[in-house]
């Protein structure tokens, strides 16, 4: 029978978000019902919420989340009910060009549950990522839900759904981050962070973190930063370059998404070295470099969606990591909160104030 829970939703742009009363379907062929035990509250988030992603209002918000298998659709054998989950926003499909060319992790026809979640009068739900974490429960595409450990704590686990993956993605899968390998991190929120600790886990040496907060950059030593540089006092391609003998570093991640962090960025590595971007740029932003520097200074430019992660793959190692204590994912991990506190911490996370605000049902 479908199951009325509570959901945090957003209306209309700019609005409040609210707690209210949703449903969530029996699992169909392919689906399974989750029962969230915890979800981070992420910049896409407030993304949906300020009509940024798309305007298919009411949106069920959070995505970044794990949970407990309540009950699976026919057809679905990687879980089963009484399993402990990581969701994600990419279930492959097995089918498309990338998938069956051994590269999953660029599928390109990911997919969803094939069922609408909806308010009490009828009305349909977008769910954030296809997931719709801030609820109780929340129905999503199987191949949705990874299986790890349940020794992890949930709040610590779900922040792999989302933003700390991509950061530890970025360094660890788009970067191929190696043992001594110089790695600057431009932008030191939790994404940033996760690149900083991903590089750690890689073995870099030496690890710069950039950025304007001196608050953030306190954080940044406690993921593995052997070096911070203040870019509101210091020019930090010079700094990075000074850190590094002269050279710049052998990868720079972009963790913010504005042209000219990523000029910086550009600038800042080595000869044949590695520019990764993982941060978000705005649709209408541009960048413009010496054409003669793209081609001199050799190397790669690489973009980084979601860290080149292969839920399947990645995830359960990534949580054998945390059990040995080997992966700071707690460290992420600033308050927890309840459903009704969303809003407020969509204002904790603007001003800096948080790596990450966790729901905890």
């Amino acid at each position: 029978m479908p199951q009325q829970v509570r959901g945090v939703i957003a209306r209309a742009v700019g609005d409040p978000v609210e707690v209210e009363t949703i449903v969530v379907p029996d699992p169909g062929p392919g689906e399974a019902v989750i029962d969230i035990q915890a979800c981070g509250v992420c910049h896409t988030d407030l993304h949906y919420r300020e009509g940024g992603i798309n305007d298919e209002f009411p949106f069920l918000l959070g995505h970044e989340a794990a949970g407990i298998v309540e009950s699976v659709g026919s057809d679905v054998t990687d879980i089963a009910p009484g399993d402990f989950v990581i969701l994600n926003w990419r279930a492959v499909c097995g089918q498309c060009r990338s998938c069956l060319k051994g590269r999953p992790w660029y599928c390109f026809d990911t997919h969803n549950a094939t069922q609408k979640m909806t308010l009490l009068d009828g009305t349909e739900l977008s769910p954030a990522l296809g997931i719709g974490a801030f609820a109780d429960k929340t129905l999503v595409a199987a191949g949705q839900a990874t299986k790890v450990d349940p020794a992890a704590r949930p709040e610590a686990a779900g922040l792999l759904g989302c933003g700390v993956m991509a950061g530890l993605g970025a360094a660890m899968n788009t970067a191929e981050v190696g043992r001594g390998d110089s790695v600057a991190v431009i932008g030191c929120g939790g994404v940033g962070d996760a690149a900083i600790e991903g590089s750690r886990l890689a073995g870099a040496h030496p690890i710069i973190a950039v950025d304007v907060d001196a608050k953030k950059l306190e954080w940044a030593k406690e993921f593995g930063a052997t070096h911070t540089v203040d870019a509101s006092t210091e020019e930090p391609v010079e700094r990075i370059r000074a850190i590094t003998g002269g050279n710049g570093a052998d990868v720079v991640i972009e963790a913010i998404g504005l042209p000219q962090t990523y000029e910086q960025a550009f600038f800042a590595r080595d000869l044949a070295g590695t520019v990764v971007l993982v941060g978000v740029p705005r649709p209408d932003m541009k960048i413009e470099l010496p054409f003669i520097d793209v081609f001199g200074r050799g190397g790669s430019l690489k973009s980084s969606w979601y860290g080149d992660c292969l839920p399947s793959r990645d995830f359960p190692m990534l949580i054998d990591l945390y059990l040995q204590g080997r992966l700071n994912l707690d460290g992420f991990v600033s308050e927890t909160i309840g459903l009704d506190e969303v809003e407020e911490a969509f204002h904790k996370m603007e001003a800096g104030d948080v790596l990450r605000s966790v729901v905890v049902l």
